[in-house]
């Protein structure tokens, strides 16, 4: 299976409710769709969202960065020789993690097409059947409670809450959620790096005395402040997980070593890509330390990808939180992965079994329109 040729294309799908962080505010998943064509005929799907805030990329850096220095490491080719092309795209040029995920995504999609097999059985998984968290976006206490009461209706039961934005308000935001919720649902905290470690401290030793319990509380200092997490990991009963924090594999260990965190979160636009994923995966396995699966606001071909992964790795990744496709208004992919409520059900095709994308805009001319 020979690779012929890398287009784009672009995927926009309106959110149901815009989706607010400590960080930025979203109203649609705006994807850059990679695709991988071989000279068999076959094609290879891959994603990436822009995310400058969190990774630096843009579509438009993504789009030149792969027209000029990622695909020439790609063209003719075999995509049967799967490793040595991830380290390719690895070493091609540092950074841009979010433009390899998007070509490692269409690699592996191909891969396991030529096997013949689903990918998350040809990264040894069985199981095709996952359950994801939803997030409700930091905003007003009563937008966040009706928020909450949508979320319970459609059958999640647990509940990711956006915070960060000002202490005071967010833990009156996390009291108000515990109460109405009560035990419909667990609750996780994502903070966004938007709070300091004396302030985490404070915030969160206020809620565990009322006897809110939390299943973790996700990246809530700035992304270098390792010792801030130290800090806090040594003082609270929460568990912290780093995000932002954790990029790559060596910062993956230099957070376990220093006992800074409890959870690591997985994302293929922060890794680079599945290979590097999975080799974060099996690191903190060493540290037998559990690891989340997340996203960034994709759609469903980045995130039909992480998740395939989540079941191959089962054992390692244990939390999921993939509820990109279950925030837009519809899927246009058909074929792969579906997501109904906290439910996604992995295809039995090959590869991501994707056949058909709705309503792409054709970017043959490498701009972002």
């Amino acid at each position: 299976m020979i690779i012929k040729s890398v287009r784009f294309a672009r995927m926009s799908v309106p959110l149901h409710t815009p989706f607010k962080t400590a960080l930025r505010t979203v109203s649609s998943i705006e994807d850059l769709v990679v695709m991988i064509d071989t000279h068999c005929g076959k094609t290879g799907y891959g994603s990436a969202p822009s995310t400058p805030v969190i990774t630096g990329d843009t579509h438009q850096s993504m789009i030149s960065i792969i027209n000029s220095v990622l695909a020439p490491q790609l063209i003719d080719q075999d995509v049967r020789n799967i490793n040595a092309l991830c380290n390719r795209l690895a070493v091609a040029v540092v950074a841009n993690s979010s433009a390899k995920a998007a070509l490692e995504i269409a690699l592996y999609d191909l891969w396991s097409q030529d096997l013949g097999v689903p990918l998350y059985q040809a990264l040894g998984g069985f199981q095709n059947e996952l359950k994801t968290d939803v997030t409700i976006s930091v905003d007003s206490i009563d937008k966040m409670l009706a928020d909450c009461d949508i979320a319970l209706a459609k059958g999640f039961d647990v509940l990711k809450i956006k915070i960060g934005n000002d202490l005071e308000q967010d833990i009156q935001r996390v009291r108000a959620i515990a109460a109405h919720v009560g035990n419909k649902a667990s609750l996780r905290l994502d903070v966004n790096q938007g709070w300091d470690a004396k302030q985490t401290v404070r915030a969160l030793q206020a809620i565990e005395s009322e006897g809110i319990a939390l299943e973790l509380v996700e990246q809530p200092v700035k992304a270098h402040d390792i010792d801030g997490l130290q800090y806090i990991s040594a003082r609270v009963q929460s568990k912290i997980m780093a995000d932002e924090s954790a990029f790559s594999p060596k910062q993956v260990v230099t957070l376990l070593e220093r006992g800074a965190v409890d959870i690591i979160n997985i994302k293929l636009m922060k890794s680079g890509g599945l290979s590097r994923a999975i080799r974060i995966a099996d690191i903190a396995a060493t540290y037998d330390c559990p690891c989340m699966i997340g996203c960034m606001l994709e759609g469903s071909i980045a995130v039909s990808a992480a998740a395939h992964l989540a079941a191959a790795k089962a054992q390692q990744i244990s939390l999921i939180d993939l509820d990109g496709p279950a925030l837009g208004q519809y899927d246009p992919v058909q074929g792969g992965a579906t997501f109904c409520g906290p439910a996604i059900n992995l295809n039995n095709s090959p590869g991501l079994g994707i056949t058909h994308i709705d309503g792409l805009v054709d970017l043959t001319n490498g701009v972002w329109q």
